[in-house]
Formats: C-alpha cells, structure tokens, sequence
C-alpha cells in the first residue's frame, strides 16, 4: 500500500519526503508560536555557524568577502531528519551540508565547536525572540487591562473566594489583580532582555581548547565567542555555560510566569463567560450544541497554564546532569525549552486577543447577588495604586 500524502496546510509545505509534524491540529494558536518552530530553528542553527565562521576570519585576519554565505533554505530536510535520527542530534548532519555550500572554504565550518554549542546558542536566539513577541503582546495587554481597570473603578460585583460568593468588591480591583500579574510577567521577560542573552561557545568539553589548538593562540576562546555574541546580537557571559543550566532556567522561568499569568486570566474569564459578567465578542461553537458560544481564548490559555509547568520541570531535572555533557538529560531539554517558548508567545497573544474583544455585562454580574455594603473606597484604592504602579512602569 502507497504512503499517504503529507498534509499540505497552507505556509507549511511539506519538506523533501518529511511531512511537518507540528502544524496546528492540536494546537489552536499554533500561529502565534511559530517563532519556535522547526524552520526557525534551523534558522538559527544556521545563524550560529555563520557567526562562528566569521568570528573565525576575524581572528585570523582573513577577508570578509573570503567567508562564506549560508542559506538555510537550502538545507535538506529530510536529509537533515535522518541524519539527527543517527547521530542523535542534528548538527553532524547540519554541518555536512553547510560544508557543500562552503565549497573550498568546507573546512572553516564548525571549525573547533562542539554540538552544543550550536544548539545552545541556536536555542538562546530563539529564546530572545520569542520573548520578545510575547512582550510586545502583554504591553498592548497591560495597556487594556489599565483601561478596564479605570473604567470599572467602582463598578461592584460580588467577589467569590473558594469558589463562593465572598463579598462585594469591584470589578476594577479584579481588573487590577490582572494587571499587576501580566506588568511582573512582563517584568521578567524584559528583566532577561536587560541581563543579556548569553552565547555558549566552549567547545569539545568547555574549555576551548580545540581554538588554541587551530589558532595558535591561548585567547582565541575568548576572542571567539565575543565575536559570535557580537554577530548575534548576544551577551558574552566571558566563559563557557554549557554544564551551569541558569542561562536555560531563567529563561524557561521567564516563559513560564507568562504562561501563568495567562492562564490565571483565562480562568477568570471562563467563570465570567459562565455567568455573562464578561463574556468574548465572538467563541467557537459546539459540534452537539449549536447554541453554545464557547470562550475559546479562555480555553487556550487556561491549557497553557496547565501544559507549562510540566515543561519547566522537565528542564529543571536536566540541570542535574553530569559530566562535560550528560548523555541524556541536555537531549531532554530541547523540545520542553522551546515548547515553553512556543507557549509563551501563545498565550501572551492570545491574551492581548481576549482582552481586545472583551464584553463586560455589568448586568449579567449582578444577576442573583446582592453587592450592597461595598467597600467602594478600599476597592478604589486597590485600583489606583495598581495603576500607578503600571504608569510607573510602563514603556
């Protein structure tokens, strides 16, 4: 029996013989994280070793126009799948075909690096990036959540603790839990942005020693990777990190609270959708119940609430790993990293979606509860110091 064609989705062709894996099925705001995808990765690889190759030439002095131009887009696919599949990573095969495109020059290619350094590096691009999509998402989201804060100051609504009406408050004090939890969120993203993104360049087992070697030089580590962090746009953390895991947890932590955060809203707007206090302009249906108006926005990003933590422990364990390079546990920490990054874009757009369609039903809060007895002033407080906070921080 024939193999079944791989799917085409529209943007996603298939690769030479190697179907995409990973193309939205499953993944309803799939869009919103390409920034991790496979193509963008592979990107970034190929970044990598580009950078490597003329930091190369600028220590040896040779011409810029001597170096040569990689193009990712030219690398086969398939080949590429296969050749991961035997090696166990991707670069053996990456840099056998970065080779055929140097021509003469085949043997500057990875000259003195290791795997992991590209892969770590390559990871880290990504990793800058995608955070900064989803910064980007959660200050349009913060500047919403600000406006609704000051428009519903002191509109009462019951608040629920335990899942039970508690006491009255306002929903402009909701509004201002929101907006301190993305404003931190946001925080830790740009905090990462602040330190610098760091390049990981150390060779065999860290020490560089392969530089010295082809250089002749006892620098040529150093020199090495301050001049692939230049080309890259990235940090130079003045050493090797390739065993110290902190660069990839606080990154993956990063990733993590803007997944929190989204989720945290999610819920709430799932419970308001259910009473009709606040409510999305348009949802998705039901397959059995034509009526329904799902929130779907809620949805997703109460799932990536759910689906990052798994993601963050799975790269805390690989931090307890051994050796120069641990067999297993830095494999480990490939898919978890970017799947937080693919999450965290995912749910800081969907967030600043959710929040752009938003309908508050002040009405429809009020349905069944009594919100006399308001505290109208300490709720009011509440808001005013949350949106300060936000006018002293914003961008």
């Amino acid at each position: 029996m024939a193999d079944a064609p791989a799917p085409r989705v529209d943007g996603v062709p298939p690769f030479d013989g190697v179907p995409p894996f990973d193309w939205g099925l499953l993944e309803p705001a799939a869009a919103l994280g390409d920034g991790a995808a496979d193509d963008r990765v592979l990107e970034a690889l190929v970044a990598v070793e580009q950078a490597l190759i003329g930091a190369w030439a600028d220590l040896d002095g040779s011409p810029t126009a001597d170096v040569p131009v990689f193009r990712a887009a030219a690398i086969d696919r398939g080949r590429l799948v296969e050749g991961a599949r035997d090696a166990g990573v991707p670069i053996i095969a990456l840099v056998e075909q970065l080779r055929e495109q140097a021509g003469d020059a085949a043997g500057l290619v990875h000259r003195g690096a290791t795997s992991q350094d590209i892969v770590d590096t390559a990871l880290v691009l990504v990793s800058r990036d995608s955070l900064a999509r989803a910064g980007d998402a959660l200050a349009e989201a913060a500047d919403a959540i600000a406006g609704l804060a000051a428009r519903h100051r002191s509109t009462p609504v019951v608040a629920r603790t335990l899942s039970q009406p508690a006491e009255p408050s306002t929903l402009g004090a909701s509004f201002a839990g929101w907006l301190d939890g993305v404003q931190s969120a946001r925080e830790a993203v740009v905090a990462l942005a602040a330190q610098g993104f760091p390049v990981q360049l150390g060779g065999a087992v860290g020490t560089g020693a392969a530089f010295v070697r082809a250089s002749g030089r006892a620098d040529a580590p150093a020199v090495l990777r301050a001049g692939v962090a230049s080309r890259l746009g990235l940090a130079d953390p003045g050493r090797a990190w390739h065993t110290d895991r902190g660069a990839v947890l606080a990154i993956a932590g990063a990733a993590a609270r803007v997944c929190a955060v989204g989720g945290r809203i999610g819920r709430d707007l799932a419970l308001g959708a259910r009473d009709g206090l606040l409510r999305p302009a348009s949802g998705g249906g039901s397959s059995a119940m034509p009526h329904k108006q799902n929130p779907v926005d809620a949805v997703i990003l109460s799932a990536n609430g759910v689906r990052a933590p798994g993601l963050l422990a799975t790269l805390h364990a690989a931090a307890l790993s051994s050796d120069a390079r641990p067999a297993g546990e830095w494999h480990a920490e490939w898919q978890a990293w970017r799947g937080l990054l693919r999450l965290a874009a995912e749910s800081a757009g969907v967030l600043d979606h959710a929040l752009a369609e938003l309908i508050v039903d002040v009405d429809a809060g009020r349905e069944g509860s009594s919100t006399d007895g308001v505290d109208a002033e300490a709720a009011a407080a509440v808001v005013d110091a949350a949106l300060a906070r936000y006018r002293g921080k914003t961008r």
